[in-house]
């Protein structure tokens, strides 16, 4: 396992903007708003916070998507999700969608409240070339299946990859995957510090959603709320929180080191590949998939 003893810093702040997406649904996002802000093989983050139904009610219709995977997240509310291939599931608070497109998938994501907070993420996984053409599908993860651990000052979800915390090792209900990653949901006291252990190859970044992150003990960065903290190489990472604590996402993976062409829901690696998407989708062949 290829580690350092290098503390992480934080490299670069991507800031989230307000933006929509589906048929209207209001969000923020930070990786993938624009050329450059990609984080290999993160392509994009969405979050989405509102207590009013008129910025989430019209949902995200029927769209397709190809050659990677999405993550779906869910703090607050309940989602509904159906496919061409006939699954149907229950996104609802604290848990998870774990979807892959594969080949091609066509689905939707409607809202199954009308008044109430909806808050939660959605995150783009690239796939490897050799991958980008298989079957598609998708795992629901219920909030239980999720495993937590309570330490002094502060609490993690394990969602995907292992958190080492204390002599102990929790492993999360997503693993073997190519890009192997990683992601926590933590939870922080005001000033309470976490450490990770992490791949020094392994591209890393934080998303704090309440409150603000110190990045690092010794020479500390502070990085505010809805901001994405893309991370130096190092072999672990050191987290603070500031005054008033702080809930973040923390996230790394294998990096592909493939080319990338996108289009819309389409990332595959060539343009030729993106056609060629396009032209199924038109055809119908996406259903037949």
């Amino acid at each position: 396992m290829e580690t350092t003893n290098q503390a992480r810093s934080l490299q670069r702040i991507i800031e989230a903007i307000a933006t929509s997406d589906g048929a209207g649904v209001k969000l923020r996002r930070s990786l993938g708003r624009g050329p450059g802000t990609r984080l290999d093989p993160f392509l994009m983050l969405d979050e989405f916070s509102s207590d009013n139904p008129g910025d989430y009610i019209a949902g995200f219709p029927p769209h397709p998507h190809r050659g990677f995977e999405t993550v779906t997240y869910m703090l607050d509310g309940h989602m509904r999700h159906e496919d061409h291939l006939g699954n149907q599931g229950d996104l609802k608070s604290g848990g998870v969608q774990w979807m892959t497109a594969g080949r091609g998938i066509i689905h939707s994501e409607m809202p199954q409240q009308e008044e109430g907070r909806m808050r939660g993420f959605q995150l783009w996984i690239n796939l490897p070339a050799k991958e980008k053409m298989k079957p598609a599908g998708y795992r629901d993860i219920q909030p239980e299946q999720i495993p937590a651990l309570a330490f002094d000052g502060g609490k993690v979800k394990v969602i995907a990859g292992e958190l080492q915390a204390d002599g102990r090792t929790v492993a999360g209900p997503v693993q073997g995957l190519s890009t192997d990653p990683l992601y926590f949901d933590i939870e922080l006291a005001p000033g309470a510090r976490f450490t990770q252990p992490v791949r020094a190859d392994y591209h890393a970044f934080v998303y704090p959603y309440e409150g603000r992150l110190q990045i690092g003990f010794d020479a500390p960065r502070t990085l505010d709320a809805h901001n994405a903290g893309v991370l130096s190489a190092g072999g672990r990472i050191e987290l603070a929180a500031g005054e008033e604590g702080a809930r973040f996402l923390l996230l790394a993976a294998r990096p592909l080191n493939e080319p990338i062409a996108q289009y819309g829901p389409f990332v595959m690696n060539t343009s030729e590949e993106i056609e060629q998407a396009i032209s199924d989708f038109q055809s119908g062949k996406f259903v037949q998939a």
